[in-house]
């Protein structure tokens, strides 16, 4: 395991958090949830039948987590007429209300909604779009953010000389690279957001410096795609002046000090030193961080949900138990206001 990631799990311990796994008819869930008790990492509820738990791992550890039956919970009326009410508008009835909070999905999401839980970890049985599809419809965005999206945390190998050259001691977080495809002006400005709040947040970056970039730097080709990122630069220096940002800057100008001098000709808080990168669309975004991890032999942590006003996270189906509890620390660590 990386540095970031112990350094991640071990600052989630201290936040005592509860976070809902909806996935209890998993077993990759349950001994997760098991080990996440054991290490104190945050509190748990697994959703799912306790009688079917115990026939699938009989050698597991039930008593540090509690287990609820969405379909048998007295919390089921509240939590359908609460979705009722949030989905009237729709035109959701209460008797469909009653049948989809039976959902785990949904169950869980309503949890949240009903701060009966601060965060969630699904996606080992679910599709992303089964696991996001609640979230969007009851959590919603968090306040001054449109748009949920997503980063990568980028965690360069200690022997690559590289890890001593670039990002936070070899640690970058790479936004958007698996949600938006070709963000308007507005959504670059909240992935900007919520992807810098990411590096703060999660990694523990005590400077995040945030790289708008393109394939021109300051004014070295012209483009209608150079000017989306130069108009949501402008967009986002006027909404969030404290944010160490510049742009349009291409990946050398943004990484690479002599590069920065060369072809930036003004001071910069963040060209030749961003430790966050902003792509101008997901082509580019998913393209960097694939080529980052197999390349240059990075460690790739994600993708993680940000925006959300509670955090929902997604896990990739092929997971494992270690991955989970990796995931359930992020989600701990996007509880921080």
């Amino acid at each position: 395991m990386s540095k970031i990631m112990d350094s991640i799990r071990a600052r989630a311990a201290k936040l005592n958090r509860h976070i809902v796994l909806p996935e209890g008819c998993d077993p990759r869930t349950i001994y997760a949830a098991e080990k996440i008790c054991n290490m104190k990492m945050a509190r748990i509820t697994v959703l799912g039948d306790v009688e079917e738990i115990k026939a699938m791992c009989p050698d597991a550890d039930l008593s540090g987590f509690d287990i609820i039956n969405p379909k048998t919970s007295d919390r089921l009326p509240t939590y359908a007429k609460l979705l009722y009410e949030l989905r009237k508008n729709k035109g959701m009835t209460e008797e469909q209300a009653m049948i989809t909070a039976t959902d785990p999905l949904y169950f869980g999401t309503l949890m949240l909604k009903n701060d009966d839980a601060d965060g969630m970890v699904a996606g080992a049985v679910n599709s992303t779009g089964a696991v996001l599809r609640p979230a969007l419809q009851i959590i919603k965005t968090a306040p001054g953010i449109g748009s949920a999206s997503s980063c990568f945390i980028i965690a360069l190998p200690e022997e690559n000389p590289a890890s001593k050259l670039y990002g936070e001691d070899g640690v970058l977080v790479y936004g958007d690279c698996g949600v938006i495809p070709n963000p308007t002006e507005d959504q670059l400005v909240d992935i900007a957001r919520s992807t810098a709040k990411t590096a703060r947040d999660v990694c523990g970056f005590p400077e995040q410096r945030v790289a708008m970039l393109s394939f021109s730097t300051k004014g070295s080709a012209k483009d209608p795609l150079v000017d989306k990122t130069l108009n949501a630069l402008a967009k986002i220096k006027e909404k969030y002046p404290d944010m160490l940002v510049d742009g349009e800057l291409q990946g050398d100008a943004a990484l690479v000090p002599r590069v920065a001098a060369s072809k930036v000709k003004c001071d910069s808080p963040v060209a030749g030193k961003a430790n966050v990168l902003i792509f101008p669309d997901l082509n580019a975004g998913n393209i960097a961080y694939k080529l980052t991890q197999y390349l240059a032999g990075a460690e790739a942590i994600g993708p993680l949900i940000q925006g959300l006003a509670k955090p929902v996270n997604d896990l990739s189906r092929g997971c494992n138990v270690e991955d989970i509890i990796s995931v359930v620390a992020v989600v701990v660590l996007n509880t921080l206001d």
